[in-house]
């Protein structure tokens, strides 16, 4: 069976709807940053502040490289990980991509008070968060499905991808 895989900004839900997908469906949970920083032997925010922004994109990409050749896992990407072709290229080749959307106001409630956001630790991160989302918007358009988490729970989010997966996976393939 196909991954399914989660991309969107950060605060969208990505690692905690993915948890309860994968817990729904019996499949691997599998997010690219806990192996970022694995692979790094630190947390993401100090991967930011010591090696900078192309050093953990240079590692975003290897971990995408090994985990998208597999299958019936969810995957839980980093907000920034599709601003790279080749990572969207990758995860559509074994993957179902469901971009998990949600007003800028609303990220910042959810992420505001985290000091491990290393892309959001500015003066104005609300203002940071619209230009990020400007950016990257065009990429994340490039999901199979959007998923607005707005005002949902985690459980009514991962019920409407699973019940898509679903469908799709009961596809007769010619």
């Amino acid at each position: 069976m196909k991954n399914i895989v989660l991309i969107g900004f950060m605060g969208t839900g990505k690692t905690t709807v993915g948890r309860e997908i994968a817990r729904q469906l019996g499949m691997q949970f599998i997010s690219t940053d806990d192996i970022i920083e694995k692979k790094a032997g630190m947390p993401i925010n100090d991967i930011f502040s010591k090696k900078g922004e192309s050093y953990f994109r240079q590692l975003e990409r290897e971990t995408i490289m090994e985990i998208s050749a597999g299958s019936s896992s969810v995957i839980d990407t980093g907000g920034g990980a599709v601003i790279n072709e080749l990572n969207l290229k990758d995860l559509k080749i074994e993957g179902i991509l469901f971009c998990l959307n949600a007003a800028s106001e609303e990220v910042l409630k959810r992420v505001g008070d985290e000091k491990h956001r290393p892309l959001l630790n500015v003066s104005d991160p609300l203002t940071r968060i619209k230009e990020l989302f400007k950016k990257r918007e065009p990429y994340y358009k490039k999901a199979d499905y959007q998923i607005n988490t707005s005002g949902k729970s985690v459980s009514e989010v991962a019920v409407e991808i699973v019940k898509i997966y679903r469908k799709l996976s009961n596809k007769p393939t010619s």
